[in-house]
């Protein structure tokens, strides 16, 4: 085990720091374009604040669409714009650009079904009293759908992150990398497994962390 930790221990701990960059970037850059979709997804349907039926359908697409493409195929599609981008198609920034692009759309449901939660009398409410659209997004939306956000936020921080370790496959860095280099390329079972735990403690973390907030920020359970 010494043996195994002098030798590999500075490479699982670059790897690990990798992924949590990839992670970090990643999730926040995509929920700077997601969250806006999920808003608009929501407020431009029907029975929304701001029923707009072409804006609906089209954002829709896009969404579905984004959803659909399998990752390391995205990844592969679009390595022109990610050197474009970054200046580079491999490496920690070069997983990022793929990395958001396939997190928004997955981001933008989960916010436009935490916000379908919201009990419909609150907004009317918010309305009744004149409150703008903006205004009903900004204090009644994002408030009381908080809680069902965090949890959506625990899944598409640790969707984002299994998504690193298959970036890994095609050079992005990373435990994956470590794991398919070390694991299978050159057949060492302990490090693949050490990469596996490695995964499992930060899913772990995680989910608890984002499970702890969103009971923390429920109003309801105060």
């Amino acid at each position: 085990m010494a043996e195994f930790w002098a030798q590999y221990g500075p490479l699982l701990l670059e790897g690990t720091r990798d992924t949590l960059i990839m992670t970090g970037v990643s999730t926040f850059f995509a929920y700077v374009l997601g969250l806006p979709m999920g808003v608009l997804l929501n407020i431009t349907q029907a029975h929304g604040i701001w029923p707009n039926k072409w804006v609906n359908r089209i954002l829709g697409w896009i969404v579905n669409v984004g959803r659909s493409m399998p990752f390391i195929i995205l990844m592969i599609a679009i390595m022109p714009f990610t050197k474009l981008v970054v200046g580079t198609k491999i490496g920690v920034p070069g997983a990022i650009v793929p990395l958001v692009v396939s997190a928004a759309p997955f981001i933008a449901r989960m916010v436009e079904t935490s916000l379908s939660e919201i009990d419909g009398g609150v907004i009317e409410a918010a309305r009744s009293m004149g409150a703008s659209r903006m205004q009903i997004v900004r204090k009644v939306f994002l408030p009381e759908a908080l809680p069902s956000l965090i949890l959506g936020a625990s899944i598409s921080i640790i969707t984002i992150l299994s998504y690193t370790a298959i970036a890994g496959a095609i050079g992005a860095g990373g435990l994956g990398d470590l794991a398919i280099r070390y694991g299978y390329q050159r057949n060492v079972p302990s490090m693949m497994w050490t990469t596996v735990v490695l995964i499992l403690v930060l899913v772990q973390v995680i989910q608890s962390l984002f499970s702890w907030l969103s009971v923390k920020m429920d109003k309801r359970l105060r």
